[in-house]
């Protein structure tokens, strides 16, 4: 396999075993891998005179030339400052991953988890989603010449449904929720053959692929870490990715801090909130979860350990909140920011109520993630609007 000399395999965030770039989970506890790198010292000056994520190269497992990539990242980092004003901090940013190629921040997990099956030899790719997954999966794949499947809830939005397809991806509909999608992966995973390899939720290439989102966030701040970030969290691997991005970044020497990062979540699937703010090391699973962001409904979250110690590391926490604050804030991300949809709003909601529990200083610079693109959940916002009489 084709890496960085800088990469040097993976590594488990929960024992600290080492294995090598094909594994999935750790083979000795079954523990979420990361990358494993020796950090170069960097300037500003040494990254490569480029766009998106290829432009941190050093940072990551693949070298550009062997990536698979639809131009994904370079997202901008938009100011918004109406909501500096409201949450009574310096500044508030939105990095607006719903500019990505389909529209959502997997584009940058899936590249990197298509590009080790390919170098893997791998002759289809498959994956659970609750939707936007799935569709950057079917993407990815088409663009490596390979096959894709995914495995998404009958709830799925028709849009993630209809593009899969459109990418020349198969697709297995599965009557109920998240979770009944995910048992029946499991299910054709045990009979697939040695050419299916699986990109699911937790894969360590995934959360490498997320690490660009902190990279691209310190570089548009000169190379200074915010103090806050907050992301609207279901499984938690882009928690990781944030957390382990900024962390090399600090450690290469491009900036000089980690900024404290928060999960925010809806209060009814709040599996890694809830922990992090009682301080336990695991995330119970949501017996019934049940809540109108449909990306973020994941009852038990892949990453959920690694996640809580990153939060732990970083010094952030979780927070909950009610879906009719993630709608409203939503519709006034709309209006003071950019495109927002439901999973947008819930790091807006959230964001909120850190500040009013008094998470943050009159100084601070706060960025919110915006995972997908609010046209991708407009039927929500619409929906919401209409039951107000708009």
């Amino acid at each position: 396999m084709e890496t960085t000399a800088a990469f040097r395999g993976l590594i488990c965030t929960a024992c600290g075993a080492e294995t090598d770039s094909t594994a999935d989970r750790c083979p000795d506890c079954g523990g979420v891998l990361v990358g494993d790198y020796d950090v170069p010292d960097l300037t500003t000056a040494a990254l490569p005179d480029a766009t998106g994520p290829s432009r941190y190269e050093p940072l990551r497992p693949f070298p550009e030339d062997v990536t698979v990539t639809l131009d994904e990242g370079a997202t901008p980092l938009v100011s918004v400052p109406d909501l500096a004003e409201e949450l009574g901090v310096d500044s508030v940013y939105v990095k607006d991953e719903g500019r990505n190629p389909t529209a959502s921040l997997g584009d940058r997990k899936l590249s990197l988890a298509v590009t080790a099956a390919t170098q893997r030899g791998a002759e289809r790719v498959s994956t659970p989603s609750t939707g936007n997954g799935a569709q950057a999966n079917a993407a990815y794949a088409a663009r490596a010449g390979i096959d894709s499947k995914g495995f998404v809830p009958s709830r799925c939005p028709f849009l993630n449904k209809a593009m899969v397809n459109v990418h020349g991806g198969d697709m297995r509909v599965v009557e109920g929720r998240y979770d009944d999608a995910v048992s029946v992966f499991d299910e054709e995973l045990a009979d697939a053959s040695d050419g299916w390899v699986p990109v699911a939720p937790g894969h360590p290439l995934r959360i490498e692929g997320a690490k660009s989102v902190a990279f691209e966030t310190a570089d548009d701040l000169d190379w200074t870490a915010p103090d806050a970030v907050v992301h609207p969290t279901g499984h938690g691997e882009t928690l990781v990715g944030l957390e382990h991005g900024f962390r090399a970044a600090a450690e290469s020497g491009l900036t000089e801090s980690v900024p404290q990062i928060y999960a925010a979540q809806p209060d009814s699937t709040a599996a890694i909130a809830d922990a992090a703010s009682e301080g336990a090391s695991e995330p119970a699973t949501i017996e019934h979860p049940d809540t109108i962001v449909g990306p973020l409904e994941v009852p038990d979250p892949a990453a959920g350990a690694a996640a809580l110690d990153s939060l732990d590391r970083s010094g952030g926490d979780g927070v909950a909140v009610s879906d009719k604050d993630i709608l409203a804030g939503a519709v006034d991300g709309c209006e003071m920011g950019p495109e927002t949809g439901a999973t947008g709003g819930t790091a807006i909601a959230g964001a909120r109520a850190l500040a009013d529990d008094g998470a943050f200083d009159d100084d601070d610079v706060v960025v919110l993630v915006n995972p997908v693109a609010g046209s991708k959940e407009a039927d929500l916002l619409r929906s919401h609007l209409m039951s107000q009489g708009i």
